[in-house]
């Protein structure tokens, strides 16, 4: 009997033996690093590149607020006068030219200051929208177009 259990053993020794090498794990650790690696770069990427379009998006904000200031400066002093002080109407005829110079300072690219402008204008408001252009800077890797972001504000003549 002791002799069966021995060619048993042999047997499950072989077995083991050839089991053992035919379930080599060599490497699996490698896998698994590169696909962690890889979660962690797409995830980092978002991270980074919607923080970069939630700050490019208030940037435009900024630039749009401050531009419709600009523009609903230009008074029409003489009506100003007139009114005693109690009406003080835009030169809105001047918006255009008004954004258009305020986006050129701010450093917007020419494409985004020739897309900027006076969406609509009178003599109490003037409502503006500026385009703000940006590249991705992970997501970059796997999409490549640039990005457009918009920005709006209107500004009103108030006296008193």
């Amino acid at each position: 009997m002791s002799r069966g259990r021995r060619a048993l053993s042999a047997g499950a020794d072989d077995w083991l033996r050839v089991r053992r090498e035919a379930c080599d794990d060599s490497g699996s650790g490698a896998a698994a690093v590169i696909m962690f690696a890889l979660l962690f770069m797409v995830l980092a990427a978002f991270v980074v590149d919607g923080g970069l379009s939630i700050s490019k998006r208030e940037r435009a904000a900024d630039i749009a607020e401050q531009a419709a200031r600009y523009a609903a400066q230009d008074i029409d002093e003489e009506a100003l006068r007139a009114s005693q002080g109690r009406n003080a109407p835009i030169n809105y005829e001047n918006c255009p030219s008004r954004v258009h110079q305020f986006a050129t300072q701010s450093g917007l690219s020419g494409a985004d200051v020739a897309a900027s402008g006076c969406v609509s204008a009178s003599a109490q408001q003037v409502r503006v929208r500026i385009r703000l252009t940006y590249r991705p800077v992970l997501t970059g890797l796997f999409y490549s177009a640039p990005i457009t972001v918009h920005g709006t504000a209107t500004a009103e003549s108030v006296t008193g």
